[in-house]
């Protein structure tokens, strides 16, 4: 059995499917592994430290790939790199399925059995497979990184003989793994936290964490919550009321971080220009929603937008690649686990158990068809 590592397709992305650690691993599952050339170059892995623990390196995508088993990527392949796998092959990525409908149907005319690492169950068992949840934490830390870098002051309380510098104020507006780790990080450089959710279970996690929550507390609030765990959309009703209670607190806050996201939809809306134009010059918003459209009126994608009072609204894309190689070690360990489920240890070869509840909630494309439900195509 042979795994490929190939280079990702998109110069924005740094991140890389596999470092030497888990190619060590894959290695002691007497797998054979070819990486492309300069695939980890953006994380800070050179060639030569995947040859060190056993891999062969292949100048090209093309070269890699070649009669690959097992096909891993950041990104989904683009049309290009589809056509020079083989019909058969399997290929994990973070495949972005959700509206990309004519993506989808190129991986299934191509043959490949495509997987998609963000559709993984939030089960114990696949607690350490959950791609969100590790990219989403990097996100978060660097969320506050970045906003402490934009704000221009100090964010912890400083009692000189100059004076007493105030600590800075920072709001966290969702609270999934990503905002639980931007608030920890902000309490951690001392700022003064508060955080926002519509899940009722947060509230606990929030205060745990040194932080106070803000939300209006009503019947709707607290059955806000899916069975997997997700904010379910809110009524207009309760959307207004809770917008007119963000709204008084927003104006005083020095750093607003944004993380709401539902999966398969657009962004929700929560930061409207009206709040923006009450926030004190020099104050920062960070969007991490931006590449679902944000949720903050104004975010532009790739930008750092400065309004006309003086607030910058902050829309990297991309965030977790802002780490690239921490990304991509967590992310490597995450591909490594379900692989590992995915190989038979006697034959050392790709097995696939297609009952499997990891493979039917991941699979996407198998035998020239889009087989996952959630995604199959439309009736004319």
């Amino acid at each position: 059995m042979r795994i490929a590592v190939l280079t990702e397709s998109d110069p924005a992305e740094p991140r890389v499917a596999a470092v030497p650690d888990t190619i060590k691993k894959f290695k002691g599952l007497g797998v054979d592994v070819t990486v492309q050339s300069g695939a980890g170059l953006k994380a800070g892995v050179p060639d030569a430290e995947y040859e060190a623990v056993g891999a062969t390196i292949a100048a090209t995508s093309r070269d890699a790939a070649a009669d690959a088993d097992l096909v891993l990527k950041v990104r989904r392949p683009n049309e290009e790199e589809l056509k020079f796998l083989k019909s058969g092959a399997t290929v994990i990525a973070i495949m972005d399925p959700y509206g990309n409908e004519t993506a989808l149907k190129a991986m299934a005319d191509a043959g490949v059995s495509a997987f998609s690492m963000e559709l993984m169950p939030r089960i114990t068992r696949a607690q350490v497979m959950d791609v969100l949840s590790s990219q989403a934490n990097l996100a978060g830390y660097r969320a506050v990184v970045d906003g402490a870098a934009e704000y221009g002051r100090a964010m912890p309380m400083m009692m000189t003989a100059a004076g007493t510098v105030p600590a800075a104020r920072v709001f966290v507006m969702g609270v999934g793994v990503a905002g639980l780790q931007a608030i920890a990080t902000a309490r951690r450089m001392g700022a003064v936290v508060t955080a926002t959710d519509v899940r009722p279970a947060t509230k606990e996690q929030v205060e745990s964490l040194g932080a106070k929550f803000v939300a209006v507390e009503d019947d709707e609030f607290k059955q806000a919550e899916t069975s997997g765990g997700y904010a379910k959309e809110m009524s207009a009703e309760y959307q207004k009321k809770q917008a007119e209670l963000v709204a008084t607190h927003i104006a005083k806050q020095d750093i607003v971080i944004t993380t709401a996201l539902i999966p398969g939809r657009p962004a929700p809306k929560l930061v409207s220009e009206a709040m923006v134009a009450s926030m004190k010059p020099g104050s920062v918003i960070v969007d991490l929603a931006v590449e679902r459209g944000g949720n903050v009126a104004g975010a532009e994608a790739g930008e750092i937008v400065t309004t006309e009072n003086g607030v910058k609204i902050v829309g990297h894309v991309n965030v977790a690649g802002r780490l690239a190689a921490t990304a991509s070690s967590l992310y490597s360990r995450n591909l490594f686990a379900f692989v590992e489920t995915l190989i038979d240890k006697e034959s050392k070869a790709l097995a696939v158990q297609w009952d499997d509840e990891l493979v039917k909630a991941t699979n996407l494309t198998r035998d020239g068809q889009v087989v996952h439900p959630s995604f199959q195509p439309k009736a004319a």
